[in-house]
Order: structure tokens, then sequence, then C-alpha cells
């Protein structure tokens, strides 16, 4: 079924109007989605997918497109973070990479990195998914078990696939989280939960504000690579990217995406490997083990891995 379900759309036109917002609907128990491009949520609502009766949209909100080599707003574009010359080459690099043109054009930073995770068994349309007996991460109360790993319902492995986050995390970025309880900031790295229904740390009530790197971040050289079925359009099967700061690879780090339900850096894999590509590749393919949930088998990904992580230590930028 492709109807979009009903909902009331909330317009805030400032951020302490977003949270005064936010905080009236959880005062009276009624769900809510935060929306900021759009291009992952509508898809989700049209397939019926976890839809809630009030969406709250950022597009209104001044001030929040700032794009920077040392700050980067959650509605920038991502067309614009790959096209500016602004951002950081390696930001740059894995933004231009994300689905299509037209989607990149109203995709934005903050929708990326909070993507929802991913399973053929969870994005279908509700008439196909109430024909298994729903899933664990969409149940509709009926406590389905996990179609991925039988018998249990504690557990959802449904796959973080965003393309922008673990150019984050090698770069030492933080976020800027803002609710009705005010702004926090942490390091991307400990943003998000694994889980796939959790998938984060934001609180109720809570958005992304905006991500900043530190002050020496146009030191620091690095790539990203990606596995996908086609070259445009298509969310990462796997994606690898590395960092380092020019002239010195002792101070290289790794993370990986599409793997499992969140991206995560590597930072024992690298110090064990005392910084050799070849051990730092094998080390991570012996931690890495991604679930039959996405398009491609799970053992191709998982080789796949040590192929990226050693094109983006070896090819920077």
């Amino acid at each position: 079924m492709m109807l979009m379900p009903p909902f009331e759309l909330h317009r805030p036109k400032s951020i302490s109007d977003a949270c005064d917002i936010a905080a009236k609907l959880l005062a009276s128990g009624q769900e809510f989605d935060w929306i900021a491009g759009g291009t992952d949520l509508i898809p989700n609502y049209k397939w019926h997918i976890n839809s809630k009766p009030h969406v709250i949209s950022l597009a209104g909100i001044d001030g929040l497109s700032t794009i920077s080599m040392t700050e980067i707003g959650c509605m920038a574009r991502l067309h614009d973070i790959a096209e500016s010359g602004e951002a950081h080459p390696l930001v740059a690099e894995a933004a231009s990479k994300v689905a299509s043109s037209l989607i990149r054009r109203n995709a934005t930073l903050g929708g990326n990195l909070c993507l929802d995770t991913r399973c053929f068994w969870f994005n279908q349309t509700e008439e196909w998914r109430s024909s298994i007996d729903w899933c664990h991460k969409c149940d509709c109360g009926t406590g389905a078990d996990c179609r991925v790993i039988p018998n249990q319902n504690e557990l959802c492995v449904a796959t973080y696939q965003g393309d922008v986050a673990p150019t984050l995390m090698v770069l030492d970025a933080h976020v800027h989280l803002i609710g009705p309880n005010g702004e926090r900031k942490i390091p991307i790295s400990e943003f998000y939960k694994l889980d796939g229904m959790t998938r984060n740390v934001l609180e109720p009530g809570e958005f992304m504000l905006r991500v900043t790197m530190p002050e020496d971040i146009e030191n620091w050289i690095g790539a990203y690579r990606k596995l996908r079925i086609r070259d445009s359009w298509d969310f990462p099967e796997a994606g690898a990217a590395a960092a380092w700061l020019k002239g010195d690879r002792s101070t290289l780090r790794v993370a990986t995406t599409a793997l499992e339900s969140i991206p995560r850096r590597h930072d024992d894999e690298v110090a064990e490997s005392n910084g050799d590509v070849k051990a730092i590749c094998d080390a991570i393919f012996r931690t890495t083990k991604p679930v039959n949930n996405t398009a491609l088998p799970p053992r191709y990904r998982r080789n796949m891995i040590k192929v990226l992580v050693k094109r983006a230590c070896e090819d920077p930028l």
C-alpha cells in the first residue's frame, strides 16, 4: 500500500519553537517523528512502516544549513556538501556517493546520520509484512520474532546503511543534540547504539542540531570506499573510511558502515596492527559479522570489507 497515512505536520520557525512542540507532544503522550529532507521518512510512511500521528519539520528553521570545514548544520543538503567546496574533501566524497543527484538535492546531513536501519524483511509494504506474520522491528503489537535470526525477539539486527557517518568518525567529529532538556555534545563514535530499533542515543524529543570537527581538520587526509550493486542510487552494502594526519601514518583511523546495526570506528583493530594495512584488514575481517538482510550475501560483504579498507588506507584524496 503506497497511500500516505494521516498525520499532523508541525512547522516550527526556530529551534526553541521546535523543542516546545516536542515537549508538548511528549507531555500529552503523543508520538512523533522529526523530518528534514524526507527522502527516507516519506517512503517509509508510504509503506506504513512505523508511522506516527505527528511529524515536526526542521525545514523552516534558519541557520541549520551551515557548511564549513569545521561545522555542518543538520539541514545542509548532501548535494551542497558534495559540491560547495566548503566541507572537508573526505566528507564531500561520501556525500557525493549517496543515492542519486535528485535525492542528494533533498537529503540532509542530519537525515543521513540518523538514517533508519534497513532489512529486507522490514523495508516492504504493510501487506507484504503482514503476509509473513510481521517482523520484530515492525511487529504491530504481535510480538513477532526476528526473521533474520529465528526464534528470538530481543535484538533487532537491521543494518545501518548510511555513507557519511564513517567519514565523520575518522575525522573525530562531534554531534550536537538538542531537545526539551537542553543541548549536549558527544563524539559521533558514541552516537550509535548496537540495536536495529533503538539505533542511536537520541532521547525523546531530541534532534541533531549540527556536526563540528576539530580545528586542525584541514591537516587530515583520507578516503571513503563503497560497495554497492549500482554506481548510483543504491545504499552501501559495505563501506570503509580512513583518515590520517598528513605525513604521520601513525595517526591512522578506520571506520566501516553497512556491516551491522551501527557504523563503527575500529580503534582496537588499528592499534593491535601497528599501522600495517594488511593486518588492519585482517583484524576488521575477524571482528565483523554481517547478517543476511541486505541485497548481497554476508560472506561476500565481509570479504569485500578487506578490499575497501585497503583501498581507503592507500588511496587518499
